[in-house]
């Protein structure tokens, strides 16, 4: 009985240790992203708000490229705060409410808009983008290219 509990506190305490050494997203990693949302965004001249948040969902990079409006800011944030708190692309809820699931839009801090996305090592979400500022598609696009860098 003794030796099963210590197996189990052993494994338990292994398990701990795993989940804290994973990987965190970086300053630097965050550049590159939106280093490479960014370059997307130019090659159609698109002006955009670029977000990159950590696990916790907290900011870790912001860049409003020049004539994008102001309001972008706080829609780039949401998105990517819903993509990291809900570790899915934002673009889910905005396929849901199109497909009628109203009850979506009742759900507190989520974006129901394309232009979020969680950033994934293996198949931990370790932070998030968000892009606002042209149409959702187009934010999507950016996102995308964002992301493609990190990966």
């Amino acid at each position: 009985m003794i030796f099963l509990l210590l197996f189990a506190a052993s494994t338990m305490q292994f398990s701990l240790m795993a989940q804290q050494t994973s990987r965190m997203l970086t300053l630097e990693d965050a550049q590159k992203i939106s280093d490479a949302a960014e370059s997307r965004a130019k090659q159609d001249n698109w002006n955009v708000v670029i977000a990159v948040m950590d696990a916790g969902g907290h900011l870790i990079a912001l860049r409003r490229m020049d004539g994008t409006q102001i309001g972008s800011v706080d829609v780039a944030m949401q998105k990517a705060s819903t993509a990291v708190k809900f570790k899915r692309p934002t673009k889910v809820f905005q396929d849901g409410v199109q497909a009628g699931n109203m009850h979506i839009m009742s759900l507190q801090g989520v974006a129901a808009v394309e232009g979020g996305l969680p950033i994934r090592e293996g198949e931990q979400v370790i932070g998030s983008i968000g892009v606002s500022g042209v149409t959702s598609a187009q934010d999507g696009i950016i996102a995308a290219a964002g992301l493609a860098a990190f990966e």
